[in-house]
């Protein structure tokens, strides 16, 4: 059974792109799924000096043992949010590079209509130095989420779903071919 990652660029209860996340676990089918906690100390060269926090181990753990990362990011006034390049930032410290070769779907959800298609443009460039193997098309923009997932969590429009669940198979065939 193939291991899946989700890491949600949003630490808000209700978030949308955590939906996302989930949402891309079922689409995808039987799989080991796991969301990461990017609840992390911002990243400072002398707390790494004085050992490495255990949140970030942590974090560094599931995404070394996962087989693909499905990251869903929120637009942050343009971009991707700080809790995501926190993330990241933590995990360029190791060697080698947990990321390395990792199968990696990007997805974004947003109240507004575009879906945060600048914020995915943006984590396309903050991940060139982490050598994922992204699954560039087709791109999944969730514009006005609240209107797309039901009250259960799970994504209430059909469209939006269909679109997902071509995105997953893909990283599905990648994975098993």
């Amino acid at each position: 059974m193939k291991r899946l990652l989700g890491i949600s660029g949003s630490l808000r209860r209700e978030s949308f792109n955590t939906k996302l996340v989930h949402e891309a676990f079922r689409q995808y089918g039987a799989c080991e799924a796991n969301v990461a906690d990017l609840n992390l100390p911002l990243y400072n060269q002398d707390v790494e000096d004085e050992g490495m926090p255990a949140s970030v181990t942590a974090l560094k753990e599931q995404v070394e043992a996962a087989d693909a990362l499905i990251i869903a990011t929120p637009e942050y006034n343009k971009n991707p949010p700080g809790v995501l390049k926190n993330a990241l930032d933590w995990l360029s410290r190791f060697r080698p590079m947990p990321t390395a070769g990792k199968p990696t779907v990007i997805l974004s959800a947003t109240a507004g209509g575009a879906g945060g298609q600048r914020a995915q443009s943006a984590l396309y460039l903050m991940l060139v130095p982490f050598d994922v193997d992204v699954l560039a098309n087709p791109e999944v923009f969730v514009g006005a989420a609240h209107t797309k997932f039901g009250e259960d969590g799970t994504m209430s429009d059909q469209a939006t779903a269909d679109f997902l669940a071509k995105k997953m198979a893909l990283l599905r065939a990648r994975l098993e071919g």
